[in-house]
């Protein structure tokens, strides 16, 4: 049994690795100022004595004892993260330093959890972890963007400085239960609109790319880098490396919702990679891990949890 701290821990990601460390015995410290996150993504581990919550912004030092460190606090979606990009950069940059810190005062290994974003609109494809990324450092998508890049500095730097134990992994698209309905990511927009019988919004002409990953599988690879030998650091893509295009991906949603929603094709918005595609050999020799689930069968639970969602 470990004491955990889970930043960003009632969002997405974040409730489903809260869920899974309980799972194995763990002590689960949550913390969350609930500005995407949400209590309801909690809620079945209410009277669970392994969880404990705190509301936090994790831009103010924080002074708790853990052994180990999960850092995911930071709006991840881009109708999310651009609402306030100040605050955003400041949640990536100051929350990094707050983080960092408490590690190193508590000597806790920490794990930051990175984005495909640091490759922006890649000009190398697939993407490995040793390719430095081709980013607009001013457009309306470098809030996100550059605040997790120089997170990894940081990160890096404490490695190097104060020999900090780190791991650093780099999240591609990912999906599953528990997504915001209106976050604005194309797996959960397409899906809410079929449900709804909306027109199915496509952004530039849908051949644009995107490899989707299964909540459940992005997990069980973080836990994997988190377990795994002190001298592996990262950075790791961690990623389904199957790749499709926005229309095939509609398609896809059509089929399973059994909806005859239109397709209505939009700007491209500015800065949006045209591919994205992990190469994940690191992950699957120094990690033994590899994606399980299948889009199909992915789309098929999140399908079925945006339908009770849109029901109740």
């Amino acid at each position: 049994m470990a004491r955990l701290l889970v930043t960003g821990g009632a969002g997405f990601l974040g409730s489903h690795l809260c869920d899974r460390l309980i799972e194995r015995g763990d002590d689960v410290l949550c913390v969350d100022n609930y500005y995407t996150g949400s209590k309801e993504n909690l809620f079945h581990l209410r009277d669970n004595p392994r969880l404990e919550l705190m509301r936090h912004d994790v831009t103010f030092p924080l002074y708790v004892e853990v052994d180990r460190i999960f850092n995911l606090a930071c709006p991840a979606s881009p109708i999310h993260y651009q609402r306030d990009p100040v605050q955003t950069t400041k949640t990536s940059v100051h929350g990094a330093i707050n983080m960092l810190g408490l590690a190193k005062r508590i000597g806790a290994r920490i794990l930051q959890a990175s984005t495909s974003e640091v490759y922006g609109n890649p000009e190398v494809h697939p993407q490995i972890e040793g390719y430095w990324g081709s980013v607009n450092p001013i457009g309306p998508r470098s809030c996100y963007d550059e605040g997790k890049r120089c997170a990894e500095t940081l990160f890096f730097d404490y490695w190097r400085q104060s020999q900090l134990e780190i791991k650093v992994m780099r999240i591609f698209n990912t999906y599953g239960p528990r997504m915001h309905p209106n976050d604005g990511r194309v797996v959960s927009t397409f899906i809410v609109q079929a449900l709804k019988g909306d027109p199915i919004t496509i952004f530039g002409d849908g051949t644009q790319t995107r490899s989707f990953c299964y909540v459940d599988d992005l997990i069980d690879g973080m836990v994997r880098l988190m377990d795994a030998p002190a001298e592996f650091v990262g950075p790791v893509n961690v990623g389904n490396p199957e790749e499709f295009t926005m229309l095939e991906l509609a398609q896809k949603v059509l089929k399973l919702v059994g909806s005859n929603s239109k397709l209505e094709f939009l700007p491209l918005p500015q800065d949006d990679p045209k591919q994205r595609r992990p190469d994940i050999s690191l992950a699957r020799s120094a990690l033994d891990w590899q994606p399980r689930v299948s889009l199909d069968d992915g789309l098929a639970e999140t399908v079925t949890y945006f339908r009770k969602r849109l029901d109740a």
